[in-house]
């Protein structure tokens, strides 16, 4: 079974602007709940397909960090001011689509992953509710960016 979330939010700033965002791996720690840094390895300096990058993550319940991971991502897909996605640890595909409505910028974000056996599905669906957090977890990056962009 494939799980799947996706969360879309409207910017008030041009797709070049929320592309540049979204595309500093560096800057994802001032946004999004989980993912507190991230750093481009390899020799990556920045956004192009296959392009590798590692994310630092934390994962809270009831306020205390209960797991701390790094993972490394390859981009799969590079348009400028379009789409970018990437695979983290060859698992969870991630993409960001932009498209313009009027005079900003809708931001789509969306999650694919797989879990297999029965005590994966179990753990992750059940008891972790993983698909439910990621989701959870877009609509409050999504926001922060917004509010980040229309800022400054």
């Amino acid at each position: 079974m494939v799980n799947t979330g996706t969360s879309s939010i409207e910017i008030a700033r041009s797709s070049a602007d929320v592309w540049a965002a979204i595309t500093d791996v560096t800057r994802m720690g001032e946004w999004s709940p989980e993912c507190v840094a991230g750093r481009w390895v390899d020799g990556a300096t920045g956004p192009a397909t296959g392009a590798r990058f590692e994310g630092d993550n934390v994962a809270k319940m009831a306020g205390l960090t209960v797991k701390r991971w790094t993972t490394t991502s390859v981009v799969t897909e590079c348009e400028p001011g379009r789409l970018f996605e990437f695979v983290a640890e060859e698992l969870t595909t991630w993409r960001y689509g932009l498209e313009t409505v009027g005079n900003g910028t809708r931001v789509t974000e969306s999650f694919a992953y797989q879990v297999s056996g029965f005590v994966g599905r179990v753990l992750y669906d059940g008891v972790l509710r993983r698909e439910s957090a990621m989701t959870k977890g877009m609509h409050r990056t999504l926001g922060r960016l917004k509010q980040a962009l229309e800022a400054g």
